[in-house]
C-alpha cells in the first residue's frame, strides 16, 4: 500500500533502481571514549565501502541495490572522488558548545539535497540512506532526545558495544549536549548544535527525496534520527519513508514512534551503513510482486468463503 501510494498507481511498479548512499563523518565526541572503536575506523571503513568490501556492499549486492559513499566530514582524506561534498575536516563535537557553524549546517543540508537530486535524476526509484561514523550513535541519540523530550538514560544504548562505564560516559555527554540545546526547536539550530555534517546531510537527503516524491527506506538510528529532523525541514515528508528494520538502540524506537513508522524487520541488527534497510529491501520487493502479479480469486476461479457462498445460495 505504501509503495502504491508513493507511486500514485495500483498495483505499483517494481523498484528497478535502488540506491544506497552512505554518509561518512568523524565525530569529535569520540575523545570522550563513548565508542569501543577508535576514530580512525571511520576513514578506514569509508574506504572499504568504496572498494566494495563492506557489509553494505555484500548485502546490497544480494538485494539488487547500488552503493555510493560520500565523505562529509572525515578527518583524513579518504579519496578525492568521495570528498566532493565535504563540509569540513571532522564533524564538530557535541561535547563542546558548537557541533557546526550555521554556514556549515546549511552547506551540509544542501549537500544532502543535491545528492538526492543527483540520484533521482539518474533514475533512482527508491533511496536508502546509510551512515558511517564512529561516535554517531551518541550524536543521533542526542538529536532524538532533543526532539522527543526523552531523558538521556532512555535514549542512550551501547552503540558499538561499550561497557557499563562507557555507557555512563556516553549518557553524561548526551545530557550535557541536551542542556545546551534546551528550548531549541528550529531544525537548523538542532542540526547545528546537536548534529554533525553527516547527520545534517542525511536530513537534507531524506527531506529532498520527499520533495521529489521518491520513497526512502530508512535504516537504523543515524538515518532515522536525521529523518526526525528532516520531517521538521519538510513537514509531511514522513509519508515517503518506511522503516526498514528496528535497531536495538533505544533512541531508534523513540524516533520510529515519533514518526509513526513500524519497522519491516526486527533482527537486532546494529551495524548501520544501510545494512538493515538492504536486508528489508527484498521484503518490500516481495510485497510489490504479490500485489502486482497475484490473480484475484475471481480471476483464478477460486471459490469465496463458505459462509458467503451459502448466503448467496439463499
Amino acid at each position: 500500500m505504501w509503495a502504491a501510494a508513493c507511486q500514485g498507481r495500483c498495483p505499483p511498479k517494481q523498484f528497478d533502481r535502488v540506491r544506497v548512499v552512505v554518509f561518512a563523518g568523524d565525530h569529535g565526541v569520540t575523545r570522550e571514549r563513548v565508542s569501543a572503536y577508535p576514530a580512525e575506523v571511520t576513514a578506514q571503513m569509508a574506504a572499504n565501502i568504496d572498494r566494495g568490501g563492506a557489509a553494505i556492499n555484500a548485502l546490497a549486492d544480494v538485494s539488487g541495490a547500488g552503493v555510493r559513499v560520500v565523505d562529509m566530514a572525515v578527518n583524513s582524506e579518504v579519496s578525492d572522488s568521495l570528498s566532493a561534498h565535504k563540509v569540513r575536516r571532522g564533524s564538530g563535537d557535541i561535547s563542546t558548545e558548537d557541533a557546526l557553524t550555521a554556514e556549515q549546517t546549511v552547506a551540509a543540508v544542501d549537500a544532502g539535497r543535491r545528492i538526492a537530486d543527483a540520484e533521482i535524476d539518474a533514475g533512482a526509484d527508491l533511496l536508502i540512506p546509510g551512515d558511517m561514523g564512529i561516535g554517531n550513535t551518541t550524536v543521533a541519540a542526542t538529536l532524538v532526545a532533543a526532539v522527543t523530550g526523552a531523558e538521556p538514560v532512555a535514549a542512550v544504548g551501547p552503540g558499538t558495544g561499550i561497557d557499563d562505564a562507557g555507557w555512563v560516559r556516553k549518557t553524561a555527554v548526551v545530557r550535557d549536549a541536551l542542556f545546551r540545546a534546551r528550548g531549541v526547536s528550529d531544525p537548523w539550530e538542532l542540526l547545528r548544535c546537536c548534529g554533525g555534517a553527516d547527520l545534517a546531510a542525511l536530513a537534507g537527503f531524506c527531506a529532498q527525496a520527499a520533495v521529489r516524491r521518491t520513497p526512502v527506506l530508512l535504516d537504523g538510528l543515524a538515518s532515522t534520527a536525521a529523518a526526525l529532523v528532516a520531517e521538521r525541514l519538510a513537514p509531511g515528508a514522513r509519508a515517503w519513508w518506511q522503516a526498514g528494520h528496528r535497531s536495538p538502540e533505544p533512541a531508534h524506537a523513540l524516533a520510529c514512534a515519533a514518526l509513526q513508522l513500524e519497522p519491516i524487520l526486527d533482527l537486532r541488527m546494529r551495524l548501520g551503513e544501510g545494512t538493515g534497510a538492504a536486508v528489508a529491501l527484498p521484503v518490500l520487493r516481495a510485497a510489490v510482486a504479490a500485489l502486482a502479479s497475484m490473480s484475484t480469486f475471481a480471476e483464478a476461479g477460486v471459490s469465496g468463503p463458505a459462509a458467503a457462498t451459502a448466503e448467496a445460495d439463499r
